[in-house]
């Protein structure tokens, strides 16, 4: 169930709010005159998310070319990867 606090929270409570993110991993809501507004999470928080959806854009990349079939074999990305190595 998310935990979801009034904008004033933020300013009288926000040590409570910080240590409740951090301990958690997830963010809290933020209401503002009753209604949605804000959605408030912990920097370790927000990276782990960003880095997801980098993935999923990586890996929707390689699906598209494989669909296209602009993909090589694994053996030869590992060749050319290994002759950097030897150079």
């Amino acid at each position: 169930m998310p935990t979801i606090r009034p904008s004033s929270d933020l300013r009288n409570k926000y040590n409570e709010i910080s240590d409740f993110c951090h301990k958690y991993d997830e963010p809290v809501y933020i209401t503002k005159n009753g209604k949605g507004d804000l959605a408030v999470m912990s920097i370790e928080t927000y990276e782990k998310l960003v880095g997801k959806f980098e993935l999923y854009k990586l890996l929707d990349e390689g699906m598209e070319a494989a669909k296209e079939n602009k993909v090589r074999s694994f053996r030869d990305a590992l060749d050319d990867i290994q002759k950097e190595f030897t150079k």
